[in-house]
């Protein structure tokens, strides 16, 4: 088994529970508003639809060498989630299903060296057609709990957890950071900015670095503010600081981790706790 058979069969159960939320949906629930400001639910399963197809274009151009952008442009992204948003909910069950559908066959057939080709999407940096698969997987979760029908972050699997936290540590926009360390994933990260310590449950802390907590949702689930000290080892014990966690620097700048291996690894994330 490699990252690639993980991510695989990851994004399959990932979809079914979607696919199971969306049947259930009726047309008056479509049209009811989502967690996402401005979105319908339908606003949301079309673009997690076109999000596939659009994927499927990267996977295109890994295996055929030819330039395939994902997206022709981003306006061009944007009207077609609001050109599929009022359809029926029957419709738009059928339109994610197909998508699922094309999506999976045509990874199924993607010749083994085609994962190690060079791709990008819309935001920079270019990264190896394998990661395809963790992206897909993270718009089909994050958009599921923004339906807000009864899915939601706290049912992340954790493995999905593990990676995206890792991901969103590793490509800290530090410039407009107003934390400077969070302890995840069994180590402190330091030098994200000027701003203090937060700590708490992985899972947690994935909700706020991605902006899906509720208001409350942060102390409820264990986050935690704490004064960062100095130097590389913000103080464990230091006084709680009362409200809420700074928000987190806007969620995906950037579409991949830089320097991604090209070959799938055994396993990714790689993490090694630190103490």
């Amino acid at each position: 088994m490699t990252a690639l058979d993980d991510l695989q069969a990851e994004l399959s159960a990932a979809t079914n529970r979607l696919l199971a939320t969306a049947a259930t949906l009726s047309d008056r629930d479509i049209a009811a508003p989502s967690l996402l400001p401005g979105w319908t639910l339908g606003h949301v399963l079309v673009h997690v639809a076109r999000n596939g197809d659009s994927l499927l274009n990267l996977l295109t151009w890994a295996k055929t060498g030819v330039y395939t952008p994902q997206y022709p442009t981003a306006e061009a992204r944007d009207a077609e989630i609001a050109e599929g948003a009022g359809r029926s909910a029957k419709e738009q069950h059928a339109d994610l299903a197909d998508g699922a559908a094309r999506f999976d066959d045509y990874a199924l057939r993607m010749p083994p060296e085609a994962w190690a080709a060079t791709v990008s999407g819309l935001r920079p940096p270019e990264h190896p057609a394998w990661y395809v698969l963790a992206r897909r997987i993270r718009e089909v979760e994050i958009h599921h709990s923004d339906l807000g029908v009864g899915y939601t972050w706290a049912d992340w699997p954790e493995g999905f957890v593990r990676r995206e936290l890792h991901d969103a540590l590793v490509t800290w926009p530090h410039e407009r950071s107003r934390v400077g360390a969070v302890r995840a994933l069994g180590r402190v990260w330091t030098g994200l900015g000027e701003g203090p310590l937060v700590d708490g449950p992985d899972r947690t802390l994935l909700a706020w670095v991605c902006g899906r907590l509720g208001a409350g949702e942060g102390e409820a689930g264990g986050l935690v503010v704490r004064d960062a000290g100095s130097g590389d080892h913000p103080s464990e014990e230091g006084p709680r600081l009362a409200g809420e966690p700074p928000a987190a620097p806007p969620w995906l700048t950037i579409s991949a981790p830089r320097g991604l291996p090209a070959t799938p690894p055994e396993e990714y994330p790689c993490l090694t706790p630190v103490t």
